[in-house]
């Protein structure tokens, strides 16, 4: 089974960002890949407004990210995405960049 890595917006909206994030995680889910959101995850035992702890989530995020088939980008990328699409590029990663219906959890 494919395994994706899911890169969307977390900080701001953090509850709508979340949601977003649960939409596009049963999107892959339902087209047969195994969806890998570590800001679904890490935010439950880190604290995302410590900056060391916020490094340490998205360096672990990066290390799952390389067990990943492909990296799934969904909306206008923040600091911590331009930093997982780097990251994916350098280590020669398939990227798509996918859009979600509001509401809808098709892609």
């Amino acid at each position: 089974m494919k395994k994706v890595f899911i890169s969307s917006p977390f900080r701001g909206d953090v509850e709508c960002n979340t949601e977003k994030a649960r939409g596009y995680s049963r999107a892959a889910y339902e087209e047969g890949c195994i969806p890998i959101a570590p800001h679904l995850l890490f935010p439950q035992f880190l604290n995302e407004d410590e900056e060391k702890e916020r490094a340490a989530g998205i360096a672990m995020g990066l290390e799952l990210m390389l067990d990943c088939d492909e990296v799934w980008v969904f909306g206008t990328a923040t600091e911590g995405m331009e930093q997982e699409i780097r990251f994916a590029v350098e280590h020669g990663k398939h990227l798509w960049f996918k859009e979600l219906p509001e509401g809808g959890a098709e892609l």
